[in-house]
């Protein structure tokens, strides 16, 4: 987790000053401060059960979510109202895969966080209901017994769900999952149809 936390930081501090939330340092010292007090409350692997840490390490993510949420929207108003981002193709293209980028990784972190009650919820026992369904948890024999999900496979959820703007081998079953999916799937349809379609015009 440290590792996502740290690069969307890192891509939020070389976000275009006009899509940036605040000065440059704002975002990163929340997030980085969120992230300390979650490792100086349990260092190393979580493995530990506590309400309060639950609490913080909800709170990062909903930060780094949020946070992405806000440049695309400024991306999306600059798009849409020529400004001074958008007038060259390059600098626009560069902006539009660090904000993509970080809606990635941001929605990532998410379905890590909530799916299943945590990472220290999926560490202690699968629950009986699955709030993601991956194929080796439905499809008997596709995985090693008593798999769990692990970062990198809701990473790969959230690239292919900003790729085909769908499920592919993770479906959804309940209503969060559904909701967080569409609208991943709805703004990077937007990010990738508007930065293309300004970035043609620029170049023509």
């Amino acid at each position: 987790m440290a590792g996502a936390v740290f690069a969307t930081t890192g891509l939020t501090v070389l976000l275009p000053s006009q899509i940036r939330l605040g000065p440059p340092w704002l975002l990163p010292a929340i997030e980085l401060g969120l992230l300390s007090a979650l490792v100086l409350g349990d260092p190393g692997r979580v493995t530990r059960s506590s309400q309060a840490l639950r609490v913080v390490a909800i709170s990062l993510v909903t930060v780094l979510v949020l946070g992405s949420l806000w440049a695309t929207g400024y991306l999306l108003h600059e798009l849409i109202s020529g400004g001074a981002i958008t007038s060259e193709p390059e600098p626009l293209l560069v902006a539009g895969m660090k904000v993509w980028i970080g809606n990635a990784v941001a929605f990532a972190l998410l379905y890590w966080e909530l799916d299943g009650g945590g990472p220290v919820s999926r560490l202690q026992g699968m629950p009986r209901y699955l709030d993601l369904a991956f194929t080796q948890q439905i499809a008997p024999g596709s995985g090693p017994p008593h798999w769990r999900p692990r970062f990198v496979d809701y990473l790969y959820l959230s690239t292919t769900n900003s790729i085909a703007f769908s499920p592919t081998d993770v479906m959804p079953l309940v209503p969060w999952a559904k909701l967080a999916m569409g609208v991943q799937s709805l703004i990077s349809f937007s990010i990738i149809g508007l930065v293309l379609a300004r970035a043609v015009n620029v170049f023509s």
